[in-house]
């Protein structure tokens, strides 16, 4: 029979697994970001800029203060650690788990090649011209593409067709990112980014879904195999044959956590035979909506019975937390939220709301507002002004005044 795990346990294994509860140590570096990054195993990517992109925020949320430009340099040029795959989302993930998503693009192009009103199916010519002009040229924007095209005197294509072949190149592996300008994908031949040894490296789909899901079992350190399967966006079958191989491999321990049920039956769960059991968890933080201890939104609700939806995608008239509401960790436990808007002209980090969960306590206020603090010197910004919305917004303003 499996082994009892309390939920409470289970959320400081999760946590810890996520790299939170570390003593302190040196300020933040490069070696501390890759390590975190390689624990996590990715770093999911967002456009959104209200108060930070999202990549930047899980170093902030589990190592304080650092910067930014470190970490830059591990995705961006010639020492850059990381690339960019679909991995959860779009993602940064450490280089040498490339080889492990080329079933992924195989997959990609089979189903253009089966699919006859597919976009490339219809638009050969110009996947073609584009890896001429990267041949030609080396890695290259999109918008620096779509700029030689139109200086060209013969046919060329619209910005959007530029981005779209582009990105199912990328999809299909053809093309690789080469890092970011503002922003603005770099896109390069995989042989002009990468080293060989990488080019040459060949991993099967049954060993790349088995490594996967190990390295997904890390990071969450207990979980479903829902858990599992949604970190790099698996599909259940494969990842159901993978546990059973990591089970049978001593890797998985199988567990069973009170409450965590479907249908009012209990939830399988496995226990990563690496995972730290913290006595306590003392973590402070603000998490991204895209942090991997709250993007599950079941697991969220099942570890810290927090529900969450990011309100960006709701209109103005319907939201109820704020356009850019992040989730509030304090302790073992998510206590609230708080809308959070980075105005860089006046130099001031606006909280537009803040709003505490049932039941936080007392001190979530103070404790949130030297959070905030850190939050306001990490982003160079010299002012924290509160709106008074919600309901932690009164005792935040005190706090902060």
């Amino acid at each position: 029979m499996p082994q009892s795990v309390a939920p409470a346990l289970a959320r400081r294994i999760a946590l810890a697994a996520q790299g939170f509860g570390r003593a302190p140590g040196e300020a933040p570096g490069i070696r501390q970001l890759d390590a975190l990054v390689n624990r996590l195993g990715l770093l999911q990517i967002d456009s959104v800029n209200v108060f930070e992109r999202s990549h930047y925020l899980p170093a902030f949320s589990r190592l304080g203060v650092y910067d930014k430009k470190q970490l830059d340099r591990l995705t961006t040029g010639r020492e850059a650690r990381f690339t960019e795959y679909w991995a959860h989302e779009a993602s940064f993930l450490p280089l040498e788990s490339w080889p492990l998503f080329r079933w992924r693009m195989q997959a990609y192009r089979d189903l253009s090649a089966r699919t006859p009103e597919a976009w490339s199916a219809a638009n050969r010519p110009m996947l073609v011209w584009l890896l001429a002009e990267l041949a030609e040229n080396g890695p290259m924007r999109a918008s620096a593409i779509e700029h030689d095209a139109n200086k060209r005197s013969g046919p060329w294509w619209g910005w959007s067709d530029v981005k779209t072949g582009l990105e199912t190149l990328f999809r299909w592996g053809d093309v690789v990112s080469a890092g970011r300008e503002r922003f603005e994908r770099i896109y390069g031949l995989p042989e002009q980014v990468f080293p060989d040894a990488l080019l040459g490296r060949e991993v099967s789909r049954h060993d790349a879904h088995r490594e996967l899901v190990s390295r997904s079992a890390r990071a969450h350190g207990i979980g479903t195999a829902r858990d599992f399967a949604d970190y790099f966006r698996l599909k259940t079958p494969p990842t159901l044959a993978a546990i059973r191989e990591l089970e049978d491999a001593g890797e998985l321990i199988p567990v069973e956590v009170p409450g965590w049920t479907r249908a009012g039956k209990p939830i399988a769960a496995w226990l990563h035979r690496d995972a730290r059991l913290p006595r306590s968890m003392d973590a402070a933080a603000v998490l991204s909506p895209f942090d991997p201890v709250v993007w599950k939104r079941p697991r969220a609700l099942r570890l810290f019975d927090f529900h969450y939806r990011i309100e960006i995608y709701t209109p103005e008239p319907k939201r109820i937390f704020g356009y850019y509401s992040l989730p509030v960790l304090l302790g073992d436990t998510i206590v609230g939220r708080v809308d959070l808007k980075n105005d860089r002209q006046a130099g001031v980090l606006r909280v537009q709301a803040a709003w505490a969960e049932e039941g936080a306590p007392a001190d979530t206020a103070a404790r949130l507002a030297g959070v905030l603090r850190d939050a306001a010197r990490w982003q160079g910004l010299g002012e924290i002004e509160v709106v008074r919305r919600g309901t932690l917004a009164p005792g935040l303003a005190a706090e902060l005044r």
